[in-house]
């Protein structure tokens, strides 16, 4: 038996391959174009293993996704391929546009072509999960109750409108074709393997290297943290247990604004990691001008996975946060391979403008 898995050198793809590897015999063909947050270094514990067949390559690349499905027959497609970074859909929608929609579609293509021909059995159970966010709902006020599966979308930037397009591909091939599609939505995930462009590696990064903390408009912004291997454990779940067509909402029931996040990351430095001159972290912390649209509010309510499929998350925020400072500290090396001068000149660009 085989999977595909698409995106499986970016952050969330590669712990679900190596935690899929950690506990199933089955083996992985890995598709990843390895964009600036595709690294193959998070897959390095893999090398030499016949389970793990890395292709380097786009999802928007019909004929080669034809072919790796032709050659594999796999059960099962699971697709994490996507830009995905708010600040970077601002600056540069266009990629977002071919990989998140174009890219979306001409996977659904080639996928619809092969689950066409298979045999019964197989085309039963054959199954094509997408991997998408809690974004492509919009934002919430204070005191809103938080995103439900019925939800309408109301996505406010080029990357949520982009997922929500996708979103919507994988749901018009279930309705009009039959495709065996399943959907997830998530929350903000964390965890090892973070590209430091994100709030908490980057937080991380820049406190151990003395570098500003940078902390968008007043910092009230708030998430629901979700860790990866919570996540990559429920997108097990719903491979193996979800009902053709439905979508599921995970989360860590985790909500926190982005400030508070910030002190408890400074918190756990200065205990793990504390700097020289005994002062804290946290005075690191420096404001800059928010991002243009910046969601106030998002929340999942993760409650029909667990009531339908009994999954729940394991961590809570205060054991996965410390989990994944402890990690980052442990793999120094791994941070400095991928903040390459291409990552430098990003950061400034984005955070250039403090107050």
């Amino acid at each position: 038996m085989t999977i595909l898995v698409t995106g499986g050198a970016g952050f969330i793809g590669s712990n679900f391959v190596l935690d899929w590897l950690a506990q199933s015999e089955e083996k992985v063909i890995n598709l990843d174009a390895l964009t600036y947050a595709g690294n193959l270094e998070n897959l390095a514990s893999l090398n030499g293993d016949s389970r793990h067949v890395f292709v380097k390559g786009d999802i928007g690349d019909f004929d080669l996704v034809a072919k790796l499905l032709a050659e594999h027959q796999p059960r099962a497609v699971i697709n994490f391929a996507a830009e995905s970074h708010v600040d970077r859909s601002i600056h540069g929608p266009e990629d977002f546009i071919q990989t998140n929609i174009v890219g979306t579609f001409r996977l659904l293509e080639a996928v619809r072509a092969y689950w066409g021909k298979l045999e019964a059995a197989a085309k039963t159970n054959f199954r094509f999960l997408h991997v998408s966010t809690d974004e492509v709902y919009g934002s919430l006020a204070k005191d809103d109750p938080a995103f439900a599966e019925t939800n309408r979308y109301e996505p406010n930037s080029p990357y949520s409108a982009s997922k929500a397009a996708s979103d919507h591909l994988v749901r018009a091939y279930h309705h009009t074709y039959g495709l065996p599609v399943l959907t997830t939505n998530c929350s903000n995930n964390y965890g090892p393997y973070h590209f430091p462009e994100k709030l908490i590696p980057l937080v991380i990064h820049n406190a151990l290297a003395g570098k500003p903390l940078p902390i968008y408009g007043d910092g009230q912004q708030i998430r629901d943290w979700l860790y990866v291997k919570d996540h990559c454990s429920a997108i097990r779940r719903v491979l193996a247990a979800g009902r053709l067509g439905e979508t599921y909402n995970v989360g860590g029931w985790n909500e926190k604004p982005n400030l508070d996040v910030v002190h408890t990351l400074c918190t756990i430095l200065d205990e793990l990691s504390p700097r020289a001159d005994g002062k804290s972290y946290k005075d690191q912390i420096t404001y800059v001008t928010d991002r243009p649209g910046h969601d106030r509010r998002y929340a999942i309510d993760a409650s029909k996975i667990e009531r339908v499929l009994g999954w729940k998350p394991a961590e809570t925020f205060e054991t996965g946060i410390r989990k994944t400072v402890q990690w980052y500290l442990d793999n120094q090396g791994w941070v400095q391979n991928v903040t390459s001068g291409a990552y430098q000149n990003w950061v400034g660009k984005q955070y250039g403008d403090t107050k």
